[in-house]
């Protein structure tokens, strides 16, 4: 409201025309971007964010001084919307584009920080800084609400500990939970995570128009020279009628005598103030302060003609006369004259400088800038609401870290993943570590070693695959069994998730290579899996009993090696196989004796074949033993299935350099050594890799991949 009371603003009558108001306020900054506004009209709407006063006055300088100014150079000082409520903004892209075009979305984030678990607590998610007009209580609320409906899972306790030192709505994580993960879900499912929609319209002259960031700035630069020329204008024309009347006390004081001799003999003001108009004066001093200041400078613009200085004459206006008769008598004294002499001098001063204003463009802007700056320093302060440039395509992944990990699926199902350095490397025929707390006859059947950033596809008994992250299964301890894969995949009744894939380089010119527990081999070229959905895919049709028992990408050139519980293993180029749809069948790759079935699908290549059997024997193989036939046959012996041996549970492709993987059904992990396990021929019974209790058996064994 500053300077309304100077004719700077247009006023007008109000709705019933008792009053009059401002058709708009001579505001000294651009409120409507510090501000924000929001509103809905007829055929309209504008939802403009607030912004840093400092910056924003920034920009304006900038514009005075540089009219020629791009976006990116302005949206240096103006890098996007500061909400009271700060908060985080996630990617600029919106910005840019709001600011370029006027409409634009951006997505605005609490700001969260998770604090680690201590003295045997549990991880908490700490809410410091909610989006721009989110209620806290509503979205404790909701999230209590997503918590027991389990759309959010993982959420342990969730309490509101906000005093007058700030906001903290803490939400503990839930014992073997990923807190970075929940953290994602709640930003999801939530207004954790707010859409802010832009849509810069204002009226413009009367007429909604939509403003870039610019033209928007422009808008406020020309209202604010308009109001400094209307006020200048005002204050020129005041200081020319302040000049005037002290022009009359001058003459005033020249001519002391006759004037107090003169309003004597009159009757009543009235009379007195014509008796001072009617007559002509010396002029005294105030020849001397006109020759000083210009004849005209400070004559008012609707002074009549006739009146002021006329050689030595000067004849008083009726605003001079008035100020006569209101003159105090102290002030006739010779020290006021002097006074009266300094004050017309500093006036004239000011009336240049006004002049000045209103004839320079530059003077103009000087003032306009001088203000915008006065105000900088008086009331600019920090930005409050970070910008984060990453968002567009916000990925998941941003938020969990990187780390090798060991994933287990036991028989009954239980998924978990567990840090990879947790195993500690031991000697060939070690005891091992448990890898999950089992009930009986539960055992760990599928182990998969991959990184938190990559996905794994899930094959099941029904043939479908499903696609699932490694960083949404829950990390556990070494004895905890983790999470029911039902809760993580859309799987139906009775259907078991029975191979798993880790696809971190996926290359779609390849192939997915499926073997089944009867033989059947089946390419499907991999971009028919490269459109997941949330109800999984058609990957292979089975009949019968038949399962999945391996899954590998290939490059559709590679030898295919299957290891049958028998103790054969047959070899074919897999150019044999013809590429196949989803749904096919596949062919035979093995012909099995009864009660055999395959155990394992490798892919050949240099180094050795590790078999390992049910009594916890294994060996070592070069590669090259193996001879290359063709599809469909018997194959040739691997290892011995001796009473000593039992069966083969499984089969791997390995170097000397490798580490692999153990698993028994009693739910133990041996990590050994390839070096550490002997290199055989093809028809020998193997050496112990693993001391197995009475009754214990081995289920599988699982190659650990060095990242590095």
């Amino acid at each position: 409201l500053a300077d309304i009371d100077k004719e700077t603003v247009d006023f007008t009558p109000n709705y019933d025309e008792s009053q009059r108001e401002p058709t708009v306020f001579p505001s000294r900054l651009p409120n409507l971007l510090i501000n924000g506004s929001a509103g809905i009209a007829v055929g309209m709407a504008t939802n403009i964010p607030p912004h840093n006063l400092g910056e924003v006055i920034d920009g304006c300088v900038a514009c005075l001084d540089r009219p020629e100014i791009g976006l990116e150079e302005l949206m240096q000082l103006i890098p996007g919307p500061d909400f009271p409520t700060a908060g985080v903004i996630s990617g600029a892209g919106g910005i840019v584009e709001a600011y370029r075009t006027g409409r634009g979305r951006i997505f605005v984030r609490a700001k969260a920080h998770i604090e680690d678990a201590e003295n045997g607590g549990r991880d908490k998610i700490v809410v410091t800084e909610l989006p721009y007009q989110v209620n806290k209580a509503r979205l404790v609320e909701k999230i209590a609400e997503l918590h027991k409906e389990k759309k959010i899972e993982g959420i342990a306790e969730l309490r509101d500990e906000s005093d007058r030192k700030g906001m903290r709505v803490v939400i503990e994580v839930r014992r073997g939970e990923n807190a970075e993960v929940l953290l994602n879900n709640l930003y999801q499912h939530t207004a954790m995570e707010s859409a802010f929609g832009i849509n810069m319209v204002a009226l413009v002259n009367n007429q909604p128009k939509l403003l870039t960031l610019k033209q928007l700035l422009e808008a406020f630069l020309r209202h604010r020279r308009e109001v400094v020329t209307r006020r200048t204008i005002y204050e020129l024309r005041k200081a020319r009628e302040r000049a005037h009347v002290l022009e009359g006390l001058a003459v005033a004081l020249a001519n002391i005598d006759p004037i107090i001799a003169l309003i004597k003999s009159c009757q009543n003001r009235s009379e007195a103030r014509d008796a001072l108009i009617a007559r002509r004066w010396a002029s005294g001093v105030v020849k001397e302060m006109l020759a000083r200041a210009g004849a005209e400078i400070s004559r008012p613009d609707d002074l009549p003609e006739g009146l002021g200085l006329d050689g030595d004459e000067y004849a008083l206006s009726e605003d001079q006369a008035n100020a006569i008769l209101d003159l105090q008598l102290h002030r006739l004294t010779g020290l006021e004259q002097d006074k009266i002499v300094t004050e017309y001098d500093e006036i004239l001063v000011r009336i240049r400088d006004l002049l000045e204003i209103l004839s320079n463009p530059d003077r103009l802007r000087e003032v306009v800038r001088g203000e915008l700056l006065e105000l900088r320093e008086a009331f600019a302060d920090q930005r409050r609401t970070v910008i984060e440039v990453f968002r567009e395509g916000f990925d998941p992944l941003d938020l969990i870290k990187p780390q090798d990990v060991v994933v287990t699926l036991s028989h009954a199902g239980y998924a978990k993943w567990q840090p990879l350095e947790v195993y500690a490397a031991q000697r060939r025929g070690g005891k091992g570590k448990t890898a999950t707390s089992m009930k009986a006859e539960d055992f760990v059947e599928k182990l998969v070693v991959a990184n938190t950033h990559d996905t794994i596809m899930c094959f099941s008994s029904r043939g479908k695959v499903y696609w699932l992250k490694v960083y949404e299964l829950p990390e556990a301890s070494r004895t905890a069994r983790g999470k029911p894969i039902v809760n993580l995949l859309p799987l139906e009744e009775n259907e078991r998730i029975n191979a798993v894939l880790r696809l971190s380089d996926f290359d779609e010119q390849g192939y997915v290579v499926m073997a089944t527990a009867s033989g059947l081999v089946k390419k499907t070229p991999v971009k028919d899996f490269s459109r997941p959905r949330s109800t999984g895919l058609i990957a292979i049709d089975l009949v019968d009993d038949d399962t999945l028992v391996g899954v590998a990408v290939t490059n559709g050139e590679r030898d295919i090696m299957l290891a049958a519980s028998g103790g054969k293993m047959i070899r074919f180029n897999e150019t044999q196989v013809r590429p196949m749809g989803r749904t096919a069948r596949g062919v035979i790759g093995m012909r099995l004796l009864e009660g055999e079935r395959v155990m394992s699908l490798i892919v050949a290549d240099d180094g050795l074949i590790l078999c390992a059997t049910e009594n916890g024997y294994g060996k070592c193989t070069r590669v090259d033993e193996y001879p290359l036939k063709g599809r469909g046959g018997q194959g040739v012996i691997s290892v011995q299935t001796s009473e000593r041996n039992g069966p083969v549970v499984g089969a791997l492709l390995v170097s000397p350099a490798d580490e692999v993987m153990l698993i028994t059904d009693q739910a133990k992990l041996v990590r050994t050594a390839v070096s550490e396990i002997s290199v055989l021929g093809r028809n020998t019974q193997g050496v112990r890799l693993i001391t197995l209790n009475d009754g214990e058996r081995l289920v599988g064994v699982e190659s650990v991949i060095d990242e590095d």
